[in-house]
């Protein structure tokens, strides 16, 4: 890690002093942390953020082009690993934090599969890591009652359920991918910083997102694309694989009531209420973008569906119960699913230059890594490659 004295991407800001909370985000330019950013700002408009971000892949700076020259003000932009002690130390000695919402992480399961290493570096090194700083700050604060960690994870460390039953607070971890792991371990760090050191910490497990500002690797983002483009649309095993979906900008209002008003020590899950297959996801996708094209008889986008082989230790259902976070906290989802994957569909229509700017090489490679022969592929090289570290 470089010092953090070095940085170039740090912009020094008169903050100011009617600013109700100030916020650190992590992960702030990727999928869930932008819409985040962009809710906030919105709504909250005495708070003000600061977005540190790496910029890896699924990170886009220009998330945020077109926010108002307001909104702009209350925004900060650091490139940064969440790994640096020393950059996240001077970020809270300049911005006195009130709270840190952590989503900065390494997401996809295929990836961890195939790349596990990266997984435990962001998601345990880094976690621990801001854990370290934020307990650091608090503690030179005074311990004040009102500083609030909170811990963005996943309901896939639960790992699989049966036909039956949901996630609660309460269900045994479980996880089954890399990925999973290493989201478990991060949770178990930041339980025990609250016990240990009494850190105000909180963790919220929510079911898959969707919506605006999604990387092209996940399910839904990926299907609208090549539904567009008439690519071959690849379905793993029998596509009776089952989701619990959560409108991503539903998942940013249940972050604000935890924020304000959840309790530390707690968790809460946040799902969607909306169980889907993934094969009823993609034939509604290109149903849907079938009706807005005008495509019909052989032009239809079915045809283009083609199963492949199914990912190792794939997980068959994921279900959330939210009742914990509806009872306490007063949230509960604002948008019914076929609501939201059209406004959803009609933003990926009418924002290609934004997808074009992240189809890198990199991405179109990946896809074509990750959706080729993977029978073979992971014969050959699954083992090796699940047990390098």
């Amino acid at each position: 890690m470089g010092s953090s004295k070095k940085n170039k991407d740090i912009h020094f800001i008169c903050l100011d002093e009617l600013m109700r909370k100030k916020i650190l985000v992590t992960g702030g330019s990727g999928f869930i942390g932008t819409n985040f950013i962009r809710h906030v700002l919105n709504v909250q408009p005495d708070w003000y953020l600061v977005n540190l971000d790496l910029l890896t892949y699924a990170g886009n700076p220009h998330n945020f082009h077109d926010i108002t020259p307001e909104m702009k003000k209350r925004l900060r932009f650091v490139r940064g690993d969440v790994r640096d002690a020393a950059l996240l130390a001077q970020l809270f000695s300049e911005a006195n934090f009130d709270c840190v919402v952590h989503f900065a992480a390494e997401s996809h399961v295929d990836r961890s599969i195939l790349g596990p290493k990266a997984f435990l570096e962001t998601n345990v090194h880094g976690t621990f890591t801001v854990l370290g700083e934020s307990l650091a700050h608090w503690e030179n604060k005074g311990r004040p009652e009102e500083f609030r960690f909170l811990h963005i994870s996943t309901d896939e460390v639960y790992g699989s359920l049966g036909p039956q039953g949901y996630f609660t607070e309460e269900t045994p971890y479980n996880p089954s991918s890399p990925y999973s792991a290493s989201k478990a371990a991060s949770d178990h760090f930041v339980k025990a910083y609250f016990h240990t050191y009494n850190l105000p910490a909180i963790i919220t497990n929510c079911s898959n997102n969707y919506g605006p500002f999604q990387f092209p690797e996940k399910l839904i983002p990926l299907m609208i694309l090549n539904i567009i483009e008439r690519d071959r649309l690849p379905v793993y095993g029998d596509g009776k694989n089952i989701r619990d979906w959560l409108y991503v900008i539903d998942h940013c209002e249940a972050v604000l009531k935890v924020i304000e008003r959840g309790t530390p020590g707690n968790t809460y899950n946040i799902g969607g209420n909306s169980e889907r297959e993934n094969i009823d996801i993609v034939h509604l996708l290109c149903d849907h973008i079938d009706k807005r094209l005008g495509r019909s008889g052989k032009e239809t986008s079915r045809q283009l569906i083609q199963f492949v082989s199914d990912r190792p230790g794939h997980d068959r259902r994921y279900a959330i119960d939210s009742t914990k976070i509806q009872r306490e906290l007063g949230w509960s989802p604002r948008f019914r699913f076929e609501e939201a994957i059209e406004i959803t569909i009609d933003w990926y229509l009418e924002n290609m230059d934004w997808v074009n700017s992240v189809r890198s090489g990199e991405c179109r490679k990946w896809i074509e890594e990750n959706y080729g022969d993977r029978g073979k592929k992971y014969s050959s090289i699954g083992i090796k490659r699940n047990n390098s570290m």
